[in-house]
């Protein structure tokens, strides 16, 4: 079934067939594949370049695995459980250059995971992304020291079957409510512009 996103605007493929599954084929992830994901959210914008992101990535053949699902609130660990990794995303919460409070840490982070979810769909992998999961369980359970904080968890894998309803199950706000021009809630022109 194809999950191809209905986009009203032309592009890129790896993004339009992007998708979060919550089922996994059992096949290990490639190493060489996995550290590109991560060569991709290295490569990510932030602010003053602090590059605020980490990563905890535990492979499911690892005996960490189980301590990973742990973390995870019960829903998600059923079906994250088949998933080739699962992931912690982690910001620092002070520029490392001063020591200051980086409020636009999460922001950075959520650009790197974003890179990655590209890339990995650019690979046939996927990527599900979740706040379902007890920070303070994923900083014991990996030792994540004090000023870093884990914001969201996240699998990698090879999808085993599409979404409920396939393409036509996939559904976003269109743009003219969501990208306005000189007053709030009037869509850009530019929008108009490009009216199809």
């Amino acid at each position: 079934m194809d999950m191809r996103a209905p986009a009203d605007h032309p592009i890129l493929d790896a993004i339009a067939e992007r998708w979060s599954p919550y089922a996994y084929d059992l096949r290990p992830v490639d190493a060489a594949d996995l550290a590109a994901l991560f060569e991709a959210a290295r490569w990510s914008p932030s602010s003053y370049n602090e590059q605020p992101w980490r990563f905890v990535a535990v492979a499911r053949d690892d005996p960490a695995f189980e301590r990973a699902l742990d973390c995870l609130v019960e829903a998600n660990r059923a079906w994250a459980r088949d998933a080739g990794v699962l992931c912690f995303a982690v910001a620092a919460g002070a520029f490392a250059r001063n020591g200051k409070p980086n409020i636009k840490a999460c922001y950075d982070l959520g650009q790197s995971v974003a890179l990655l979810s590209v890339e990995a769909s650019a690979r046939g992998l996927a990527v599900h992304q979740m706040g379902g999961f007890d920070p303070a369980a994923a900083r014991a359970a990996f030792g994540v020291p004090e000023g870093y904080e884990p914001v969201t968890a996240f699998t990698v894998g090879y999808p085993a079957a599409p979404n409920e309803g396939g393409a036509s199950g996939r559904k976003r706000r269109s743009l003219d409510e969501t990208v306005f021009g000189t007053t709030w809630g009037v869509s850009a022109g530019f929008l108009d512009d490009n009216a199809d």
